[in-house]
């Protein structure tokens, strides 16, 4: 096995050879790369169509197929192998019955404590770390749907913290994620940088300028509102009674149709297009494709200093830590 081989990441050999291929050429078609890997070209369609399914290649003006760029094609073999080995875990723990066995050696000792069928239709939990565990323990049971509304706008630092690794869960199980924020969060630069994130991840993040109610929804079958809220650390109510949480739903769904797409609204704030000039397309294009500061400086025309002064301004406007992060949510925001 060659040194820094793809197949530790779940590729097979011949579909390594076949992205390697098309590194060396730039691009190319199912005939040239037959030849240069001598394989029959229906071989070569068929390992082709395995990378297009993995996001490996995409499609030049041409007609030719272009690799990815190397950082992104790892990050995204490795989005894959993490998704395949939570799926893995999780069916082991479903037929194992790992939650049950804890959740009877809980109830051993606490024979008060009852499943989450036998809770009280509305339970008051008092205090924020109690009401994050009644969180996670919600996010863990979650399998089709997340809504969220944030009524404070911005985020805290410590939020954020607390938020990532359950946010990062919930989309890495592909559950769909809805949430609306107030527009002070596109105005401050922590919480747009990670509403970005997630949204680069798969959640949808929608904007309303009308006053929103606080609440969680997992799917549809349980939901959280605050206990008061003027003071949203006394703690919350827990609701489980279907009719209930089916009028919370409901609310839900008239604020997001109020809301507008993130991108819409960082559009909005930053100007017609993104107030993006013609040299700053060129250099998020180069970003996305470039491997070298060199390479994209060249190609935009530039010196590279004033390239990496570019790079740094639009990675600040995008809310962006790093530039595989800046070309992704260019991408999204259709800016490339």
């Amino acid at each position: 096995m060659r040194a820094g081989s793809l197949i530790h990441l779940g590729m097979s050999a011949e579909d390594e050879d076949l992205y390697r291929c098309l590194l060396r050429l730039t691009e190319g078609t199912p005939p040239v790369l037959a030849e240069h890997l001598g394989a029959p070209v229906d071989e070569v369609e068929e390992w082709l169509a395995r990378l297009e399914a993995m996001e490996l290649t995409s499609l030049a003006d041409n007609g030719s197929i272009r690799p990815a760029p190397p950082a992104i094609a790892v990050q995204r073999l490795i989005d894959l192998r993490l998704r395949e080995l939570q799926e893995e875990l999780r069916r082991v723990a479903a037929e194992q019955r790992v939650v049950e066995s804890l959740l009877a050696e809980r109830d051993a000792v606490r024979p008060a404590v009852r499943g989450a069928s036998e809770r009280p239709a509305i339970e008051r939990v008092e205090g924020t770390p109690n009401v994050r565990a009644v969180i996670d323990e919600l996010t863990f049971f979650t399998r089709e749907e997340g809504l969220t509304t944030q009524p404070h706008g911005a985020l805290s630092a410590a939020s954020i913290e607390a938020s990532r690794p359950l946010d990062a869960r919930i989309l890495r199980r592909g559950i769909k994620m809805r949430t609306i924020m107030r527009p002070a969060a596109v105005e401050d630069a922590p919480t747009l940088a990670y509403l970005q994130e997630i949204s680069a991840m798969g959640a949808d993040i929608r904007i309303s300028d009308k006053p929103l109610e606080r609440m969680l929804v997992f799917d549809r079958a349980a939901a959280l509102t605050p206990i008061d809220p003027q003071n949203p650390r006394l703690g919350a109510l827990v609701i489980r009674e279907t009719g209930l949480v089916a009028n919370l739903v409901s609310l839900f769904e008239r604020m997001w149709s109020d809301s507008v797409p993130l991108a819409e609204a960082v559009a909005a704030r930053q100007g017609p297009e993104g107030g993006l000039s013609e040299i700053e397309r060129k250099v998020l294009a180069t970003m996305y494709q470039a491997e070298k500061d060199e390479t994209g400086a060249r190609e935009v025309g530039v010196s590279v200093r004033t390239y990496r002064k570019y790079v740094a301004d639009l990675m600040q406007r995008l809310g962006a830590t790093n530039r595989f992060q800046a070309a992704l949510l260019a991408r999204d925001h259709g800016w490339i």
